[in-house]
């Protein structure tokens, strides 16, 4: 099955690297012109467009900022003249024990909810909105959840597990809500993928930790992730609106 996303543009959030620059080449790759999301690491965010191809540009907006992620949409309309499919992946998970002191574990937990959650709502709002303009055929969603939504985390991560099932719950609730309108909405939930984020915690935690709860005999790599997104991004599995899909080495069942 070839899949040709030619005249298609998706914007991918957290795009400068890992699971986001893996997901945007390979749109790329299909045809599409993508929309790469980056915070910091403009020379990154700029490499990751010019290898995805077909007119792909740039953008920077702190996700954390709610007028930054309003923006961060709108300006992507401006310069693609429309967005056929919005991948919130950009996420951030912060270790905070519980005994650490209150102020600073209820900002972490803050700055978690703010990215992990509240960013996905508001450019998913954005996006619905869009696609339910007149000349708009609807459009669709994709979100990189984790496996730690349905089956919890450590005890330092508990702001990262309950961010990411609000993402499930908000997809689903897009999905219910907005189908008559050919709006789609999916979730796709890596477990360990190896990125810069999951070094840390295969720092605090070792190698064995992680492989130990595979069913496969290696870590997934964020290349494993992207041609599930290709294929949601395409169409071809629009009656899946609503799924959730598990891509973690079988470690959620192992």
């Amino acid at each position: 099955m070839k899949i040709d996303l030619s005249n298609t543009n998706i914007l991918v959030t957290g795009a400068s690297r890992g699971i986001g620059r893996a997901i945007s080449l390979a749109l790329g790759g299909a045809g599409a012109r993508v929309a790469v999301h980056y915070r910091k690491e403009e020379s990154k965010a700029r490499k990751v467009a010019e290898e995805a191809g077909n007119g792909s540009s740039i953008f920077r907006a702190d996700l954390g900022d709610v007028s930054a992620c309003q923006n961060l949409f709108s300006s992507v309309v401006d310069s693609f003249g429309s967005v056929d499919v919005l991948v919130n992946n950009a996420g951030i998970s912060i270790n905070s024990p519980l005994d650490m002191e209150s102020d600073a574990w209820v900002r972490d937990w803050d700055a978690t909810m703010n990215i992990n959650l509240r960013a996905p709502g508001l450019l998913s709002r954005a996006a619905i909105d869009h696609f339910q303009k007149k000349d708009m055929k609807g459009g669709r969603i994709i979100h990189i959840a984790s496996r730690a939504a349905f089956r919890g985390d450590t005890e330092d991560c508990i702001a990262y597990a309950a961010s990411k099932g609000g993402v499930v719950s908000m997809s689903r609730s897009i999905a219910r809500a907005f189908g008559k309108q050919n709006i789609t909405s999916f979730v796709i939930a890596p477990g360990f993928v190896r990125t810069d984020m999951a070094q840390g915690f295969i720092d605090a935690y070792g190698e064995d930790f992680v492989s130990d709860g595979l069913a496969l005999n290696r870590l997934t790599e964020p290349e494993d992730i992207a041609p599930t997104v290709v294929l949601l991004a395409s169409g071809l599995a629009d009656h899946a609106t609503g799924t959730s899909i598990d891509i973690n080495a079988g470690s959620y069942v192992h």
